[in-house]
């Protein structure tokens, strides 16, 4: 726990290092850019009022502005929400949009370490956590998160096993968040969640499998039935032994069968006779 708190301490550390150097360029306009600062104040207050609404931005909750004056970024970082103010004339500002963004991965042709061929999808969360470094260090950052995760899903499906991947889902979803997590880190970038949609296998393997598991259904059942007919011969064979001990229980027991006969409405019956009794007429 510890070291995981250090390497986040150091994280946020040389994120605010790069922003720093990012930001610490007001100086550096030179004298032409104070001059033409300077030129850019004198014209707003000449054209006061009107200049007021081209100075004053107002940006959303959910929003950050990146302002660069003369081409570099305004110290301070990112402005907002709320009210600022800009320049005429050398100021301009980008608005970031600081909500969590989703988006689908779209399905990837994956070959397993065991050599099958399954398509998977997932979708992932982010949001942008540092709008300074999103504008600065990248293009697009949605387009590069979005690259960045098509690849990430191949490469770390690419080293489990197709048992592994139909079952531990979690824990590759863990391991692709914490993968994109550190990538996009440069980029101001909060993946905040990754989730395996679904997974589709080929047609003849979906055959394969459900062959290969009817097929063990069956077993199971004949293991079953097997187990069930030894407990039965186990229960006749005490209760041969009961009867043995008691003549008298078989006639019961004949007497107790040819009531449930009875009880179906047959038209039929039969009655078994003691072998004893049928002697007795052969010998006559």
């Amino acid at each position: 726990m510890d070291t995981d708190n250090e390497e986040v301490a150091m994280k946020d550390s040389k994120r605010r290092e790069r922003q720093s150097a990012l930001e610490d360029s007001d100086s550096d306009i030179g004298l032409c850019g104070w001059l033409l600062v300077a030129l850019s104040i004198l014209l707003m207050l000449v054209t006061l009022p009107i200049s007021v609404w081209m100075c004053i931005k107002i940006v959303k909750e959910y929003e950050r502005a990146i302002i660069f004056r003369l081409g570099r970024i305004l110290r301070g970082g990112a402005k907002g929400p709320g009210l600022f103010f800009i320049l005429p004339c050398t100021d301009s500002f980008i608005n970031v949009d600081m909500r969590i963004i989703t988006f689908d991965i779209p399905p990837q042709e994956v070959l397993t370490k065991d050599s099958v061929t399954v398509s998977v999808d997932g979708v992932v969360y982010y949001r942008v956590q540092n709008a300074t470094l999103a504008v600065a260090n990248i293009t697009n950052a949605d387009a590069a998160t979005r690259l960045l995760a098509q690849t990430t899903l191949r490469n770390v499906l690419g080293t489990k096993n197709l048992a592994e991947i139909l079952s531990d889902r979690e824990e590759i979803a863990h391991s692709m968040q914490s993968t994109l997590d550190d990538a996009t880190d440069d980029w101001g970038i909060k993946v905040e969640r990754v989730e395996i949609k679904d997974v589709k296998l080929p047609l003849q393997l979906q055959r394969a499998m459900a062959a290969e598991a009817e097929a063990s259904r069956e077993a199971r059942a004949k293991v079953i039935a097997a187990e069930g007919e030894m407990n039965a011969s186990r229960a006749l064979k005490e209760a041969s032994l009961v009867i043995a001990e008691s003549p008298s229980g078989l006639q019961l027991r004949y007497l107790q069968t040819l009531n449930t006969i009875a009880a179906e409405k047959n038209s039929t019956i039969i009655f078994p006779l003691p072998m004893e009794m049928m002697q007795g007429f052969m010998k006559r």
